[in-house]
């Protein structure tokens, strides 16, 4: 016997060692066929000829047996808007009559958007066709969902072609981190089921991340304020020669907070006004307002829709005439009675928010601060577990009063009155969104009264002004 013939019952005897480890064998090489009244499993085995070359390793033999059945199809039913229904009603506009893509209207099934609001149902149609829109809306009104689910349908539509990293087909500007957060939560939550991605960017925190997922992948969509948009820009990180949708949300906000000079500088990278569809919304459309869109905007849509009566007609407002030692026994009675359940409290100043904090931990509120000074990874932890109901209480600034939105909330206390009276339906407006109930108290005492006055005249109706409850005054009892 030669060397090549050694060789191969070597290699023979390795592929049958093989097999007796995986459990099966031959019965071509070790049984003898009987014919049995017993049906029994076919099995096969597919030989591996071995190499011809020396010094490779033999592959493992392909095991592989037929049952004699096929496998059943396991793969999940395609969605149809069919699972949605959402029957017609006269007055109402539905998501269906807009004809979206099943993708889309995945997404707002899971978040169970059956009716539009009056803004949805008034701009929807003019931001899917692609025309210029000034809004004017107020939180809590579902304006961002107009323009999220017209941009989407927008992208859907037109041809995606090669793009490369850092360059967003849409920009959605806002003056707060904690709009852009909101945003950008919104989207996602509205994109799930489509192939698009969102990215945000916003001072404060996460610097290296942001940058990371901006510059090393595609963006469809990028939400950001303009101090970190710009940042970014110069670094090159981001490109916006092909942000063909601009979205400039809170317009009013973005100048009072001195952001239209660096709105200017993102304007001109971004294409020409004649080649890009423009979009502003704004709780107030004032003459700077008007301006900016006339600059900005070709030929816009303007869309008005009762913004500051949507918002007061879904809150029971009350307010308690009292003396400033009082407000605090009433404010602690408030929170611990049974028809209140999640609460903000809102202050003008930082120093009285945390001090407010304090003396309710200390009379045992689960409760948490929200001001301009807490970092914002803090910031996002703490209106994570509001959001969620681990804390019941939250004492805020009017950093809190817009681009904030949490379910559930059921009372807005005004512990003092704000000095704006726009300020005052954005804080009001936390409770009472999309059409919920809601309650808000304020408190009018010797130095907040003299506002009382603005505010009427701007919400356009006079406010009960009653003495609290004695069950509000009775005395404190603090926990040992």
């Amino acid at each position: 016997m030669n060397k090549r013939q050694i060789r191969r019952r070597q290699n023979r005897r390795k592929t049958l060692r093989t097999i007796r480890r995986c459990g099966v064998v031959s019965t071509a090489t070790f049984i003898r066929p009987v014919k049995t009244a017993v049906k029994t499993v076919k099995s096969s085995v597919v030989e591996v000829k071995p190499s011809k070359q020396r010094g490779k390793p033999q592959s493992k033999p392909a095991v592989t047996q037929d049952t004699g059945s096929k496998r059943p199809n396991r793969k999940p039913k395609k969605w149809t808007v069919a699972q949605f229904p959402v029957e017609p009603e006269e007055g109402k506009a539905r998501f269906h009559d807009f004809r979206l893509s099943p993708g889309l209207m995945h997404g707002i099934a899971d978040l169970n958007f059956r009716y539009c609001t009056p803004i949805q149902q008034e701009a929807l149609p003019d931001v899917i066709a692609g025309k210029d829109i000034i809004g004017k809306a107020s939180t809590g009104t579902g304006k961002s969902a107009v323009f999220l689910i017209g941009i989407f349908a927008r992208l859907i539509r037109e041809q995606q072609k090669k793009r490369k990293n850092g360059t967003p087909r849409a920009l959605i500007i806002a003056p707060t981190r904690e709009l852009v957060i909101q945003i950008a939560k919104d989207a996602r939550a509205i994109a799930k089921y489509l192939p698009m991605r969102v990215a945000e960017a916003y001072g404060g925190t996460d610097y290296e991340r942001q940058q990371k997922n901006i510059r090393d992948r595609t963006v469809d969509i990028l939400v950001a304020t303009p101090g970190r948009l710009l940042d970014f820009s110069r670094k090159r990180v981001v490109n916006l020669r092909e942000a063909a949708i601009m979205v400039i949300d809170e317009a009013d906000r973005m100048l009072d907070m001195g952001f239209i000079p660096d709105v200017r500088s993102i304007i001109h990278q971004i294409p020409n006004k004649d080649k890009r569809q423009t979009m502003m919304f704004s709780a107030t459309i004032t003459e700077e307002v008007s301006r900016l869109a006339s600059q900005w905007c070709v030929k816009p849509v303007s869309v008005e829709t009762e913004a500051e009566r949507v918002a007061v007609e879904t809150v029971t407002q009350v307010v308690y005439t009292l003396t400033r030692d009082e407000k605090y026994q009433v404010l602690y009675n408030i929170i611990q009675s049974d028809a209140c359940d999640r609460v903000i409290v809102f202050t003008n100043m930082k120093r009285d928010a945390k001090r407010l904090n304090e003396r309710l931990r200390r009379d045992g509120i689960n409760c948490t601060l929200l001001t301009g000074d807490v970092p914002q990874q803090k910031r996002t932890a703490r209106l994570e577990s509001f959001r969620h109901g681990r804390i019941h209480v939250m004492v805020a600034t009017d950093v809190a009063g817009r681009g904030i939105h949490i379910d559930g909330i059921s009372h807005v206390v005004n512990y003092t009155l704000p000095y704006e009276p726009e300020d005052y339906v954005h804080r009001i407006g936390r409770t009472g969104r999309a059409g919920a109930d809601g309650i808000s108290i304020s408190f009018a005492d010797e130095e907040s009264s003299f506002y009382l006055m603005d505010i009427e005249e701007y919400i356009g109706e006079a406010l009960p002004c009653v003495p609290p409850e004695e069950e509000l005054l009775k005395p404190i009892v603090r926990k040992k």
